[in-house]
Parts: structure tokens; C-alpha cells; sequence
């Protein structure tokens, strides 16, 4: 409208994008991205900061203090002796995070899904170059990337101070094998430990609901296993329905170790994993296949 009160038209029909597109590769990297940020609160108000900030602080204390005892404490060949004695193995350290582990799996991972769902965003995510698939391997990607601080981030830093305290591996070639075996099996727990959450979130739009789907599927599995074995005197065999410490028990594997449950032989441990892993992702896809998701 112009001064004089005459309307012109500016500009008819839509324009061209003529900017650079990044695909279907550009689109989940976007949306792993603003997922990350959404779960760690970056962005928005302080009270949502609260939870992800514990619990890293939470992951990383057991690895921080064992490297202060070794720094602090060692160089004396008799106080390097009695420390390789206290200062736990690289798969155990992954066991000394649990804490936090559930406290990220049930408070802070759910909103990757929730706030979506809750908002009806999918439909807007399925318009860009996204299908369903890419989406939720998206999500995937950020919420395993997150984890990962948990179970792999402690015990590479532990690994390195270690080192500097000269309680690390004995040469360049052990250096590299206990660190691959690190990054491996931090991998593989961090992404079955998504899983596992996000498929027990999706069953839901309710933040408080998704956790609390969340930690019954975790807890309420590993108390149950626990009354069977313990006080049922059931066999042992029956740890494997424990999604808790199954994956815990593949990274004592993966490091040679006996781990926890030596009873239950180690391709036994790997299908455990599998299997959550399968089930958890079957459940995800089966809430998003349809189009009201």
C-alpha cells in the first residue's frame, strides 16, 4: 500500500531458492544438531540446564578423582604399586557412571522425542528432505552422541591421566589397542543405552510419562532379574534381560575381561545387546511407521 493509498504488486509467483541445499545428509546433521541443543537445554531457560549439567558432573567425578589419587599419590614405585591395586580397570570405570547413566537415560534423553511429539513437528521435519527413517537416525545420532559423554568420555580422559601419571599401558602399540577398545565398545554401549531409551520415550508425548517409561523399562527389568536370580534362585542366564549392566558387561568383554557374570558366555553377552537393541528399535519404528506418529 502506498502513501496515496494505490496498492502496487511488488512481486508475483514464488522465488527460486538458488542457495547452496545440503540434502538429506545436511538435514540430519541439522537435526542431530538442534536435537543436542534442545536435550542440553542450550538455548533456553536455566531450569532446563539443571539435569544434563548434573549428570555429566555425575559421569565424569569417579574418573576425576582416581586420576587425582594417581597424580597426587604416585611417581614412589611401592605408591604406583598399591594404586594399580585401588584404581579401577578401563572396562570398570564405564560401571563406577551408572548413576548418571540412568539419571541421563530417564531425565534428559526423552525430550529428543517429546518435545516433537508434543508439539506435532514431525509432519514440518517430513516436509524437508527427511523421511522417516533419516529422522529417527537423526535423533538416534544425537541422544548416542550425547551418551557417549557418559560411558566413553571418562574413560579416555582416565586413559590420558593415567598416562601422565605413568599407570598407563605399557608402550605405544598397548596405548592404541586399550584406547580402540574404548572408543569401540563406548560406542556400541552408548548407542544400545539410546535405544533403549528413546523406544521406551516414544511410547508417550508426556515429558514426566517418557521418564518414568524410561526408568520402569530399565529398573523394573533389573529388578525383576534380580528377584528371579537372587531370590528365586533362578539361573543366572537370566542377567541377559537385564538392560542395565548387559551393556556394561559387552565392554568387560570387549577388554578380555571376565566382567560381572563370567557364568554367561561371552556370544551370549553380544546377543543380549542385540537383542535390546533390536526390540528398543522395533518399538521406535513401529510408533513412527504410521502417520500420526
Amino acid at each position: 500500500m502506498t502513501t496515496d493509498g494505490s496498492a502496487q504488486i511488488l512481486d508475483r509467483g514464488y522465488r527460486r531458492f538458488d542457495g547452496r541445499r545440503s540434502g538429506v545428509g545436511g538435514a540430519i546433521r541439522s537435526t542431530a544438531w538442534h536435537t543436542t541443543r534442545s536435550v542440553l537445554g542450550l538455548g533456553r531457560k536455566a531450569r532446563h540446564k539443571i539435569a544434563p549439567v548434573l549428570v555429566i558432573v555425575v559421569a565424569m567425578l569417579p574418573a576425576v578423582v582416581f586420576i587425582g589419587l594417581a597424580v597426587l599419590l604416585g611417581g614412589d614405585e611401592f605408591v604406583n604399586d598399591v594404586l594399580e591395586g585401588i584404581v579401577p580397570l578401563y572396562s570398570e570405570l564405564a560401571r563406577q557412571s551408572i548413576a548418571a547413566m540412568i539419571l541421563f537415560t530417564g531425565l534428559v534423553a526423552p525430550e529428543a522425542l517429546v518435545r516433537d511429539r508434543r508439539d506435532g513437528m514431525l509432519s514440518l521435519y517430513l516436509s524437508t528432505p527427511l523421511t522417516r527413517r533419516t529422522y529417527l537416525g537423526a535423533k538416534v545420532l544425537s541422544v548416542s552422541g550425547l551418551m557417549a559423554l557418559i560411558v566413553l568420555v571418562p574413560t579416555v580422559v582416565y586413559l590420558l591421566g593415567m598416562t601422565f601419571a605413568s599407570l598407563g599401558p605399557d608402550g605405544v602399540g598397548d596405548w592404541v589397542v586399550v584406547l580402540i577398545r574404548i572408543l569401540v565398545s563406548g560406542v556400541l554401549a552408548s548407542i544400545i543405552y539410546a535405544l533403549i531409551s528413546l523406544g521406551a520415550a516414544s511410547l508417550t508425548d508426556r515429558r514426566a510419562f517418557a521418564s518414568l517409561a524410561v526408568v520402569l523399562t530399565m529398573l523394573g527389568a533389573l529388578i525383576v532379574v534380580q528377584i528371579l536370580v537372587e531370590a528365586a534362585d533362578q539361573s543366572i542366564q537370566w542377567r541377559m534381560l537385564d538392560p542395565v549392566n548387559m551393556p556394561m558387561e559387552m565392554i568387560s568383554r570387549i577388554f578380555g575381561d571376565a566382567g560381572q557374570y563370567p557364568e554367561i558366555p561371552t556370544e551370549r553377552v553380544y546377543a543380549a545387546n542385540a537383542g535390546w537393541a533390536g526390540s528398543s528399535a522395533a518399538v521406535l519404528w513401529a510408533r513412527y511407521r504410521s502417520a500420526g506418529a
